[in-house]
């Protein structure tokens, strides 16, 4: 009876030792993680990024739809007739080109109410001198030529043909030409003349002879500019963020606005206007 029971013990001990054993590596091997190795993880990234292997990871779903998107993007890009310039791109422009100089004309036969030489349809004046009137005119237009700036002989030459024709004589007919294009939007006008332009903006071109303090934190510079025709005052704003100038500067105001104050005509610079320094181009 002893010995069947030390047996029975004995058994016993042992499957207590294996249970133990399985619930000590049981823990175990629930705490086990997979790496891999450096071989894998190199090959893995040669796969993901090589040109052959765009799509792998996704399912064969997800792959032909990346593929069939790549083809599109390809065919779009691509030009139906294969040239420097699609069809449709020249015949938009050959659109716009027709269509822009169908509203210049119409425009033209608008001003031709006022201006009957504004008309296209009607001949070039010059055509209608004799030799030595033409002859007279080219003379005239070299002269205005060097005295006005921004324009260009065969406009002056016309200008002054159209007076010509009308009737005027030679002498009046240039006098009329220079202050019509000396004053033309545009231009730099002579100081003595703004107050003098029917149009709110100028621009113009003097030494500045004096500059004086500011009344306001607002004002930037304040003080006169002068030619040989005229003085005017002039108001820098601060908003404006125009460079600033000295006293005895030669300077140039493109698009400055009129004022009038008590009957005198002034001139400010406001975020249209610009300044610009023709002694410092000379440099």
């Amino acid at each position: 009876m002893s010995s069947t029971y030390q047996i029975g013990n004995e058994v016993s001990d042992d499957e207590q030792t294996v249970e133990q054993e399985e619930e000590r590596f049981e823990g175990v091997e629930e705490r086990v993680e997979l790496r891999p190795t450096v071989e894998l993880e190199i090959q893995a990234k040669v796969d993901l990024n090589h040109p052959d292997g765009v799509g792998r990871g996704l399912t064969l779903e997800a792959e032909e739809r990346l593929l069939a998107r790549e083809q599109e993007i390809g065919r779009t890009r691509e030009r139906a007739d294969r040239g420097q310039d699609a069809e449709r791109e020249a015949g938009t422009r050959g659109t716009v080109a027709v269509g822009s100089v169908e509203q210049r004309r119409t425009f033209e036969k608008r001003a031709a109410s006022v201006d009957p030489w504004c008309d296209p349809d009607r001949k070039d004046p010059r055509e209608m001198l004799s030799r030595d009137e033409l002859a007279a005119v080219n003379r005239q237009t070299v002269r205005l030529d060097e005295k006005l700036r921004g324009w260009t002989r065969a406009a002056i030459s016309r200008r002054l043909a159209e007076r010509v024709a009308d009737g005027a004589s030679m002498t009046s007919a240039v006098m009329a030409v220079y202050e019509e294009l000396r004053t033309a939007p545009g231009q730099v006008i002579p100081i003595g003349n703004v107050g003098e332009v029917n149009r709110r903006e100028v621009s113009i071109e003097g030494t500045v002879r004096k500059l004086w303090e500011p009344s306001s934190p607002v004002i930037q510079q304040v003080g006169l500019i002068e030619d040989e025709t005229g003085v005017v005052r002039f108001t820098a704003w601060r908003k404006s963020d125009v460079p600033m100038v000295r006293e005895g500067e030669t300077v140039e105001f493109r698009s400055v606005a009129k004022n009038w104050y008590e009957g005198r005509c002034s001139v400010a610079l406001t975020g249209w206007s610009s300044v610009h320094f023709p002694e410092r181009r000379q440099w």
